[in-house]
């Protein structure tokens, strides 16, 4: 997602970048330092258990990952070629998603509604890092038009999609790896976006695509989430209970994570953040909506992650990474805990072993 950047440091050292592990005071999760201090957009975890890091510093994001049970990041792999850098053009990390054979994709945005600058494409810019290969394609509009709110998924069988905001909820979708995509297309036209929010959209094991977003119709700021079948039907449920009726867009980001049952969701309402679980369907399950400690603010990440039976929902506010664990009822386990973080962004994983990893 696009975070506004933090302070960064005044030169990047594409070193070796090593980051080890190190507990901090909520159970069951750990917290693992972003490489030169970059701003954490995206975690991930691959079939084969290696673990993907996006994160912007300087004018670019940059790529990490790390193999084997200890995280140990590598060097940083530029997401943005030579020839698509200006002077003053800034590319900021949106999404990121893993395919086939550990094949990783990437959404960026750029400064250049403000720089104006000529040549430079618009609306969702994409890239990606082929299986073997050693540095990321050229970028490439996807779209070809202004939007915002950019999500990718992939099944990991070949299935890209991306989801974006044009006053409009579009989609367009991929069957070979990314090679090519379909034209741009609503979702369906009855679906009203907030369109200064974003979208998120993931894929189940069962191959279905879920879509969260948030509707804006008669200024009710819902969030729902869509599930799209291998069919192509749709199936779309409003997921938040508190109301929030409001004459503007809020500006909010949220998250949805696959789980054996269906997904986990988290989201803000009113500034305050909730999450639930939901069924292959996209329906809340028992015991509902559940208020978290959390708070937001505009355009701030949140993080849900699920394993063994617990959630841990994580958002960033203030410059701090906030988290707090539940168990399978909802219940929370401990105290919600924090820690200093750069940018805007939260991102986290679970990895093989069932943990929780959170990244500062």
């Amino acid at each position: 997602m696009n975070f506004r950047k933090g302070a960064l440091g005044a030169s990047l050292i594409l070193l070796g970048a090593m980051a080890l592990a190190s507990p901090l005071p909520a159970a069951d999760v750990t917290t693992i330092p972003v490489p030169n201090h970059g701003a954490a957009v995206q975690a991930a975890v691959g079939r084969d258990g290696t673990i993907h890091l996006l994160y912007d510093l300087g004018d670019i994001p940059y790529y990490v990952r790390s193999r084997g049970a200890a995280v140990r990041f590598g060097e940083p792999i530029p997401v943005v070629d030579a020839a698509s850098r200006k002077p003053g053009l800034e590319f900021q990390g949106w999404e990121m998603a893993i395919g086939r054979d550990g094949a990783v994709y990437v959404a960026m945005s750029t400064n250049n509604w403000k720089a104006k600058l000529p040549g430079v494409p618009e609306g969702l810019l994409f890239t990606m890092l082929a299986p073997g290969a050693k540095a990321f394609t050229p970028v490439r509009s996807l779209n070809g038009r202004p939007s915002e709110g950019f999500s990718l998924a992939a099944d990991g069988r070949g299935r890209v999609t991306a989801t974006w905001l044009a006053n409009k909820l579009y989609a367009n979708f991929s069957n070979d790896d990314g090679a090519t995509f379909t034209a741009n297309a609503e979702l369906n036209p009855v679906y009203d976006p907030c369109n200064c929010c974003t979208t998120r959209a993931t894929y189940a094991g069962n191959g279905a695509l879920a879509v969260m977003y948030r509707e804006k119709t008669n200024d009710d700021r819902d969030i729902y989430v869509v599930v799209r079948k291998a069919d192509g039907s749709l199936t779309r449920n409003r997921i938040s209970a508190t109301p929030w009726h409001i004459n503007a867009c809020p500006m909010t980001y949220y998250d949805i994570t696959p789980t054996d049952s269906g997904y986990l969701a988290a989201w803000p309402t009113k500034g305050e953040i909730y999450f639930a679980a939901l069924d292959r369907e996209g329906k809340v399950l028992p015991p509902g909506e559940i208020k978290t400690p959390g708070h937001s603010g505009m355009r701030t990440g949140i993080v849900a992650l699920a394993s063994d039976g617990k959630n841990l929902i994580a958002w960033n506010n203030k410059g701090e990474l906030n988290w707090q664990l539940y168990d399978r009822q909802g219940q929370p386990c401990g105290p919600a805990a924090h820690a200093a973080t750069t940018g805007k962004g939260a991102a986290g994983v679970v990895d093989r072993g069932g943990h929780f990893l959170l990244f500062l």
